[in-house]
């Protein structure tokens, strides 16, 4: 499948170490720790693609996959066209935060996300991509079309 430049990838990684432990342990505590990350990170990893089109979403952010069935609303609650709205919104914001590093954190916003108003991405794609925009905002205190996200 050719992956296109629908392609969002936000990752946080905390390391973290304690250098009071013998080597041994270190050794053995890291291992469990990387493990672990890799659990955390597969469950915190949404995939959303769609072979017709020939694009690929994915979007890794600790707690997102667990907010998104915890919190957000349930699929069917907002239309596609509200999302598809909302998403065109969030995401010129987006991208011009990210062509401003020196005014906005490089680290919240690292690339660019090629959202095409002219594609149907279906509900799916448009439903998982407005709650990482919400869930993005409240998680870091942002606001990317002047006013506070509702969930």
């Amino acid at each position: 499948m050719k992956s296109l430049s629908y392609l969002l990838i936000i990752c946080s990684i905390f390391i973290g170490c304690d250098s009071s432990k013998t080597a041994s342990t270190a050794s053995s505590t890291n291992k469990s720790n990387d493990i672990r990350n890799a659990i955390s990170e597969s469950q915190d990893t949404v995939r959303i693609a769609n072979d017709n089109l020939e694009y690929e979403i994915i979007i890794i952010e600790p707690g997102f996959n667990s907010w998104l069935a915890s919190t957000a609303r349930p699929e069917g609650y907002y239309s596609q066209q509200f999302m598809e709205a909302r998403n065109r919104q969030y995401v010129i914001e987006w991208n011009n935060r990210v062509l401003q590093p020196h005014r906005f954190n490089p680290n919240l916003y690292e690339m660019q996300i090629n959202y095409d108003p002219a594609v149907d991405y279906g509900y799916d794609v448009n439903y998982k991509l407005y709650n990482y925009f919400i869930y993005f905002q409240l998680t870091y205190n942002q606001k990317l079309a002047g006013y506070i996200p509702r969930i």
